[in-house]
């Protein structure tokens, strides 16, 4: 078989075609691939690339130019919807990602607090346009748009325990917001893919089952990720689901999405039969990829592959420490199909 690009690599994994060997991939988002040692390869550093397009593309594209993961992806934080939305966020440091300060609203009922929904407003336009300038590239790498799940989009625009209680007493109220926010969220990634994404990946670690549980997860969960699936009819869907899993297996079997990552506490032959028809994304510890040695992000990925990834990708966020020989390393082993 001829070597594919890395563009052709993902989709085919993604829909379970023949390819010539399996991808490995970090999304962004808040699966963030940036490290320090590409910020300072690059000259460009946090906080100011995550306002300014040409900076948060050159990040992306250093990494992967300096053998690191087979995709650029954009942006590095879960916030720019929650700020568009009318949450205050705070753009952190070098050392750290924005953070939503002061949420939109204090309860789901209180939909008049939030602020229009416009692709225009706040960093929205920078996402857009360095998706656009890493596509003039050229190059036949994937660009991945990120997006914030609607459940955990709602809850940074109303505090996360108070959503929670009122997820319960309060139904209609939350029906109604997460509606908002995923209509909002599918004009966001229409504009991604019309700027020229390859993949969107939605990262839903609020949505998980071991917050919400069985009921929560499928009354409130699924049905808005799906939406928003549905509507967006991307080349390729990622969706990321963090925590323990074991409650919501069954429901996972109902989710729309090409691909399914999980975090690194989830076993992945276990979860695996939940998934028949989508691709199994994941799962190396990110612990080990920020802290261990070259040699055991090396087995990780190994073992990652023995047990059925299908695209194998950090677990979560990579910590900014991590050293770019540990995601070298981890692409190596995987383009070497478990034997580097």
């Amino acid at each position: 078989m001829r070597q594919l690009t890395a563009i052709e690599r993902l989709a085919a994994a993604a829909h379970g075609r023949e390819a010539d060997r399996c991808p490995c991939i970090c999304p962004g988002g808040m699966m963030n691939m940036v490290v320090a040692e590409i910020m300072e390869r690059c000259g460009v550093s946090w906080p100011e690339a995550h306002s300014d397009a040409r900076q948060m593309a050159a990040l992306t594209y250093e990494l992967n130019r300096a053998g690191g993961f087979e995709n650029y992806g954009v942006p590095f934080c879960m916030t720019v919807e929650a700020e568009a939305l009318g949450a205050t966020v705070d753009m952190g440091d070098r050392q750290t990602e924005p953070h939503v300060t002061v949420p939109a609203a204090y309860s789901a009922a209180e939909l008049e607090q939030l602020r229009p929904f416009s692709l225009a407003a706040g960093r929205i336009p920078v996402v857009l346009e360095a998706i656009r300038l890493l596509k003039a590239r050229r190059t036949p790498v994937p660009v991945i748009a990120n997006i914030t799940g609607p459940l955990s989009v709602a809850g940074t625009l109303v505090e996360m325990t108070q959503l929670l209680m009122e997820l319960r007493k309060q139904p209609q109220s939350c029906h109604r917001l997460l509606a908002k926010v995923t209509e909002a969220l599918i004009s966001y990634g229409r504009a991604m893919l019309e700027a020229g994404a390859d993949a969107i990946c939605i990262a839903e670690p609020s949505g998980t089952g071991e917050i919400l549980g069985r009921r929560l997860f499928h009354d409130y969960s699924l049905p808005y990720l799906n939406r928003l699936l549905d509507a967006l009819s991307a080349p390729v869907t990622i969706v990321h689901i963090c925590g323990r899993l074991h409650s919501v297996y069954a429901e996972l079997a109902s989710l729309h999405c090409d691909v399914f990552s999980c975090d690194a506490c989830v076993s992945l032959e276990e979860i695996k039969p939940y998934l028949a028809g989508r691709a199994l994304m994941g799962n190396v510890n990110t612990h080990a990829l920020g802290c261990m040695s070259a040699d055991k992000v090396g087995q990780l990925t190994r073992a990652a592959l023995q047990r059925g990834a299908d695209i194998v990708a950090p677990a979560c966020g990579l910590p900014l420490t991590t050293p770019l020989a540990n995601i070298q390393r981890m692409v190596a082993a995987t383009a070497g199909g478990g034997r580097s």
